[in-house]
């Protein structure tokens, strides 16, 4: 921690140059005004996270002198105090000392001074001059200027939040004076939070984060001003399966610190209690033991409880008493049901509570915008106070938008709290990866439509905070979010501010970019910047330019390869490099892999055969190790599994580069001659247009096709001319063979057998051929299925030169 208060004040001075390896714009990093000509001796304005409602200059920026006067009083929050000591000790301050408000000392003139408190304190109010404190919730207003009589900060919070806020923000604003001092950017700042719920849930499948980590949480949700953590992992067996009996002495001491952190940082800790498995709803004993699961959290200090009911059978009861109480198992009778056990804890407990929140909860139907009797009951019963929980239109959904947040609102007759299924990373679709990709494609407006928005993360809790970071930049001005920007800031942070690790992070988070959802399309693109660069690379080289092509890729490669060493260097957060350890592992030799390679392209085209197959050689052991590598042991329920690292772009690359050296005397030798085929296949699953065969050589990975469920089916595809075929890659979705078999045809009659494939894992197969005969037709013939559901591919390549 003490390390990261000293380095992050640089990150606003090195963002700019940070992120340029990855082509992305300049940080925007403020939403009134961006320069003011009129005032030349205020300093470039810092970027700030989450981005404030208004940020803009003030004056000279403030010089942070040896003794700092700070003054606060009673109504002073201490957990701001405690950190704006923290962050002057760490930023030139010899000597920190605290007074209260009309007794600063004579000897104060000429040092710097820094006012604290609540908005309506008369000696904070004058400070701010015209810089207006926001009337809402968790608002706040700070002011840096600097004059003759020496300089002075006010921190203003409308309540003790918005003080809390005000020096996270203020974190933001220090900057190297010289080559061993410190100043403080010349600004004032008004701002408050759009969507009044922020934060995440822990609530994934798999194992559960430890209390270590969940402490560094809420340190982290403190810096990027998250006000809410529900606590409700799946796997914690008091939270859903023993949620009976009470937590053992060790865990709920344990609870106990965690609540008393979580308020330190102004995190709204939350406790969930998932009794739909087995409850009887109509038994008043299981609902007095619900209500002490409760009470004895609020004895720790929660104030904030949900009862999620996701992920539950509710076509069938647990009691038979159930049946007399609601009627037949059906969506009317759960809802019936669900809603009299929910009331009952809103109205006789929460009500009865000093200081609860509103209950929340997680409805049975929590993923879609149909209306059903099961959500009828629930608007037209449920208590008004009580907030429900929504994931968007499906289980992890691509977009949300604010038609969409309306029509859920509408369905559940309030507005709706978002539960978002992202970064999290416990279902198959996500198998081998790391989710780094930044939060993106949640439409501006939204606050106006939802009480909020919570992430769920990763099981790797320090690899989350990149798409954590975003969620809380997003919530609290979402009219403001720029992905582009919000997530070098991520990586910055994370980075300690450091430039180099900060450009390694980039480069690392690209190759884990892609975003999966449980539909066909993936949220977001794999390796999207390596893409670009790859694309270019093809087109100097098929221009001529070979040379300048494999200078320009080389030197991206070279980052790739770099980057794990850089992460690992110290600068980044020790527990990121630790979730990120097969991957960064992985990625390196990948790197290296593609290193290689382009120095055998370099090397044939300067004529040098033997070097060039030399290195050809040395690219493919690479590659080989680089898919041996395995997430082991693995944290998450997919268990052991290869790292997914730039698939489907790094690889095929390579596969592609590799097909023109093996080919480089045929002419468009190394071309996806698939792209130009006609795909057919054995069946298509349910007849389903979007899973139909043309969709494996369309050219996009956010399409698919799909088989019937038998072992035997099969997809090919007819080229557009006889080729010599020397390689065939296949981009599996997570139904993938266990073994299966490449075959080859010049009349699409007669079949022979190339290669046999019995690969341990779904991803991108690569299979390599002889190329010794002309053939029109390549399948995948599948052998045996590895799920119950038929074979689906996203792409089939098909490598090689026309034989003409």
């Amino acid at each position: 921690m003490d390390r990261r208060t000293r380095t992050l004040a640089t990150a606003g001075a090195c963002f700019a140059i940070a992120i340029m390896p990855l082509g992305s714009p300049p940080a925007a990093a403020v939403t009134d005004a961006a320069t003011d000509a009129a005032a030349p001796a205020v300093s470039t304005l810092p970027p700030v996270s989450p981005t404030p409602q208004s940020l803009t200059p003030a004056g000279r920026d403030a010089v942070v002198t040896g003794r700092v006067i700070v003054v606060a009083g009673e109504g002073t929050d201490a957990g701001a105090r405690a950190r704006l000591v923290r962050e002057l000790t760490a930023h030139g301050a010899d000597r920190v000392d605290i007074v209260s408000p009309g007794e600063q000392p004579r000897a104060a003139a000429g040092l710097l001074t820094v006012r604290l408190g609540p908005a309506t304190r008369a000696d904070i109010a004058a400070a701010l001059g015209d810089t207006q404190v926001p009337d809402r919730a968790e608002g706040y207003a700070l002011r840096v200027t600097a004059g003759r009589q020496g300089a002075q900060i006010a921190l203003a919070g409308k309540d003790p939040a918005g003080q809390f806020y005000a020096v996270q923000t203020l974190r933001q604003l220090f900057a190297r004076q010289g080559d061993d001092g410190w100043k403080v950017a010349g600004v004032q700042i008004s701002d408050f939070p759009s969507m009044p719920l922020r934060g995440t849930i822990e609530g994934f499948y798999g194992q559960p984060w430890t209390h270590a980590e969940r402490l560094d949480q809420m340190d982290f949700y403190g810096d990027v001003k998250a006000n809410t953590y529900i606590y409700a992992p799946k796997d914690d067996p008091y939270h859903r399966g023993k949620w009976r009996e009470p937590y053992p002495a060790d865990k709920l001491a344990e609870l106990g610190e965690l609540v008393r952190r979580a308020t330190a940082n102004h995190v709204r800790f939350t406790f969930a209690v998932s009794p739909g498995e087995s409850i009887c709803y109509s038994d008043p004993a299981d609902r007095k033991a619900l209500k002490a699961k409760l009470q004895a959290l609020y004895d720790l200090g929660t104030r904030a409880f949900s009862i999620p009911l996701d992920d539950i059978s509710y076509t069938r009861w647990n009691c038979e008493s159930d049946r007399s109480a609601f009627g037949e198992p059906g969506r009317g009778a759960a809802a019936r049901a669900q809603v009299d056990l929910l009331n009952d804890v809103q109205r006789t407990f929460i009500a009865t509570h000093e200081g609860a929140q509103p209950l929340q909860m997680v409805p049975t139907e929590y993923g879609d915008l149909t209306d059903t009797a099961y959500k009828q009951t629930l608007r037209g019963t449920l208590d008004p106070a009580v907030e429900v929980m929504w994931t968007g239109t499906d289980v992890v959904p691509p977009k949300i938008s604010n038609e969409e947040a309306d029509k859920a609102s509408a369905l559940f007759g309030r507005k709706v709290f978002v539960w978002d299924n992202y970064p999290v990373n416990d279902f198959g679709n996500t198998s081998g990866r790391l989710l780094l990709a930044p939060y993106d494609k949640r439409e501006a407006g939204l606050s106006a439509h939802l009480s909020g928005i919570v992430a769920n993360p990763m099981n790797q809790p320090y690899a989350s905070k990149v798409a954590v970071f975003g969620t809380a930049d997003f919530t609290w001005n979402d009219r403001a979010y720029d992905a582009r920007t919000s997530w070098p800031r991520a990586m910055a942070y994370l980075a300690g501010g450091d430039r180099e690790a900060t450009d390694a992070l980039l480069v690392f988070g690209d190759l884990e970019h892609l975003a999966p959802t449980f539909g066909a399309t993936p949220w977001q693109p794999q390796a999207p910047e390596l893409a670009r660069r790859v694309a270019e690379f093809w087109t100097s080289w098929d221009d001529g330019n070979r040379t300048g092509a494999v200078r320009a890729l080389r030197a991206y490669a070279t980052a790739v390869e770099r980057a794990p060493a850089t992460i690992r260097g110290g600068a980044v957060e020790t527990g990121f490099t630790v979730d990120a350890d097969p991957w960064l592992d992985a990625t390196e030799l990948w790197g290296r892999a593609m290193v290689t390679m382009l120095d055998a392209l370099a090397a044939r085209q300067g004529g040098d055969k033997e070097t060039a197959d030399r290195l050809l050689a040395e690219s493919n052991d690479l590659q080989q190790r680089a898919r041996a590598v395995r997430v082991d042991p693995p944290r998450n329920s997919w268990g052991k599994a290869q790292p997914r690292v730039g698939d489907g772009v790094l690889d095929s690359f390579l596969v592609q580069a590799d097909v023109r050296l093996r080919l480089w005397d045929a002419a468009g030798g190394g071309e996806n001659l698939a792209l130009k085929g006609t795909a057919s296949a054995s069946s298509v699953e349910q007849n389903l247009d979007r899973l139909a065969a043309r969709h494996v050589n369309d050219g996009l990975m956010g399409t698919r096709w799909a088989s019937g469920y038998s072992d035997d089916a099969w997809v090919q595809v007819r080229l557009a001319a006889p080729a010599k075929v020397a390689a065939v890659t296949l981009a599996w979705e997570g139904a993938c063979a266990t073994e299966y078999t490449v075959q080859t045809s010049r009349d699409g009659v007669n079949w022979r057998d190339v290669s046999a494939q019995r690969p341990d894992g779904c991803g991108t197969d690569v299979v390599r051929l002889t190329a010794d005969e002309a053939v029109q037709y390549v399948r995948m013939q599948g052998v045996e299925r590895r799920t119950t559901w038929g074979y689906s591919i996203y792409e089939m390549g098909v490598y090689g030169a026309p034989a003409s």
